[in-house]
């Protein structure tokens, strides 16, 4: 089937993440209308990838007689405003992240996607991309024996950001930051390698007040910091395994691994972010590393793995493996790290999904 595609918001990650990758699904999606605030940048995102038409009225987008699925690519503020005017417009989606700001807004998504019969997939995907997936046939088939202890960091990077095409008001505003934006990423693989989130406990603080865009079409633009941007959560994972996860703006670049589980047997290092980055295996003192297949052909994220699993998932009815479910347990994990903060105590979680197996998501022994 080809499913016909809105994209709604035509900003820095559409532009950078989505849209250029969008052609290797050329047999399984058309786009039909790119949706943006301004015509300047709606006609020429339309021009630029190939859009049928373009439009400033989202509703105008998600209510098209000719779309089957929306794409929201919006600032999160927007997130469940476009998802739910899709939903109720008889189309699917497939969200950015967060899929929305608050546990009690995911459940009033989920109670219109169930009512209408439709798909909502929730970003980060990463448990489609490659690494996430070959790492999930390691730890179900007991490659690197029990695990007990984990970690996990994305780091959003420090502002201004350079060549950032959109305003990242956003980003820094209240439920924002890089708990909202960032952490999500390692919260996700943990999660769906290891299981769900038992108890939270958080620090985080503040670096800045503000901060001014330096280039771009939002040069001089100052921006408040209205959040904190230094996070580091203690986890305690349903199995027993205890987790650190940290999320920052304040730092560009890594030693580490992105994602690291250290098992009794060996210990599992990836990047959450880059497709074309190998596995490593530490077993028995011995460094492996494995270069798992993978589409895009410049590396980074693949995100457009998301929109992909949307076609799958529609074509077969199966329930998304990153649905509405993993993201409202993460998302509750969010919300008890705030608790945390501001009340100085370990936070509870009970909520939970169903996780993913390695054959669910069509690993094979070469991790394609």
């Amino acid at each position: 089937m080809t499913l016909r595609l809105a994209v709604v918001g035509a900003g820095d990650v559409a532009q950078r993440d989505y849209l250029p990758q969008l052609p290797r699904l050329d047999d399984r999606v058309e786009l039909k209308v790119i949706a943006a605030r301004t015509e300047q940048r709606a006609r020429a995102v339309a021009e630029r990838f190939g859009a049928s038409r373009w439009t400033t009225s989202y509703r105008e987008a998600v209510g098209a007689d000719d779309v089957d699925a929306v794409v929201n690519l919006t600032p999160f503020t927007l997130h469940v405003e476009v998802t739910l005017a899709a939903l109720a417009a008889g189309k699917h989606v497939y969200s950015e992240k967060p899929l929305a700001p608050t546990v009690a807004d995911v459940d009033t998504i989920a109670a219109a996607a169930e009512q209408q019969n439709l798909v909502v997939v929730a970003a980060p995907a990463v448990l489609v991309f490659p690494q996430l997936r070959r790492a999930l046939e390691l730890v179900q088939a007991g490659e690197l024996g029990p695990i007990h202890t984990a970690r996990g960091q994305a780091l959003g990077g420090i502002p201004p950001w350079q060549g950032y095409l959109s305003d990242p008001t956003p980003f820094f505003a209240p439920l924002g930051g890089p708990l909202a934006d960032m952490a999500v990423y390692p919260l996700h693989a943990l999660t769906g390698l290891l299981g769900a989130v038992r108890r939270v406990t958080a620090l985080a603080a503040r670096s800045r007040s503000g901060f001014t865009v330096a280039e771009g079409p939002f040069a001089g633009l100052h921006v408040p910091v209205e959040v904190e941007d230094t996070w580091h959560l203690a986890l305690e994972l349903e199995g027993g395994c205890l987790a650190s996860v940290e999320a920052n703006n304040v730092a560009n670049e890594t030693l580490a691994p992105e994602l690291e589980l250290l098992g009794e047997h060996a210990v599992l290092g990836l990047s959450l972010l880059d497709v074309s980055q190998p596995i490593r295996l530490l077993a028995g003192g011995e460094l492996h590393e494995e270069q798992v297949p993978y589409e895009r052909g410049d590396g980074g994220p693949d995100h457009v793995l998301g929109i992909a699993h949307l076609v799958d998932c529609v074509e077969t009815g199966r329930a998304p493996v990153v649905g509405i479910e993993h993201a409202r347990h993460v998302i509750d994990v969010l919300e008890a790290a705030r608790t945390s903060l501001a009340e100085r105590r370990t936070v509870l979680v009970s909520s939970s999904f169903p996780r993913p197996t390695a054959a669910e998501l069509g690993v094979d022994a070469h991790g394609g």
